[in-house]
């Protein structure tokens, strides 16, 4: 019973954390579904520390990448207790720097307020479809951007970036 209450307020926590992630559709980059002709169009990355949640990983499952989508493994190789949900940020690397791509849907959009338990020594996998919020990505080097709570108890709570990079051919 205690384990069922900690969970429901770690997914309580989950949801507030990720209430700020809501935002209003973006303009797409030019019409090109991905390409950019002017990287003064799009926002730089906010994200400049990412991977530095000690023993915490996500990394992508071989032969998952394409245009639309992905399957990415999170390792907990920690004491930790970890929680994510289903928000996810994608970046396209230009000129060796990395930039948001924008989304194409026009309005409000969000995730589902959900909240998965990556205890210590768990391993879980973890599947996307992007095309509803970007499209179709074309060729380029990206990166996929999740957030991760190491959740030590209610209130208490430290929020970290993972990232992991790919390539669409």
């Amino acid at each position: 019973m205690r384990k069922i209450l900690a969970l429901m307020i770690a997914a309580l926590l989950l949801v507030m954390a990720l209430g700020g992630c809501m935002n209003k559709g973006a303009t797409p980059y030019d019409g090109t579904n991905g390409e950019a002709e002017n990287t003064n169009d799009l926002k730089p990355t906010k994200y400049e520390t990412v991977n530095d949640l000690q023993g915490v990983t996500m990394t992508i499952k071989e032969g998952t990448v394409s245009p639309n989508g992905l399957v990415l493994i999170f390792e907990n190789d920690s004491d930790k207790n970890c929680l994510y949900g289903q928000f996810f940020l994608l970046e396209k690397k230009l000129d060796g720097k990395w930039y948001e791509v924008p989304v194409t849907i026009e309005g409000d959009y969000g995730f589902e307020d959900i909240g998965y338990e990556l205890a210590s020594g768990d391993k879980q996998e973890w599947e996307t479809d992007w095309q509803w919020l970007y499209g179709k990505l074309n060729k380029g080097e990206y990166r996929i951007i999740k957030d991760i709570l190491d959740f030590r108890g209610t209130g208490d709570f430290d929020t970290h970036y993972l990232a992991a990079e790919f390539t669409v051919d």
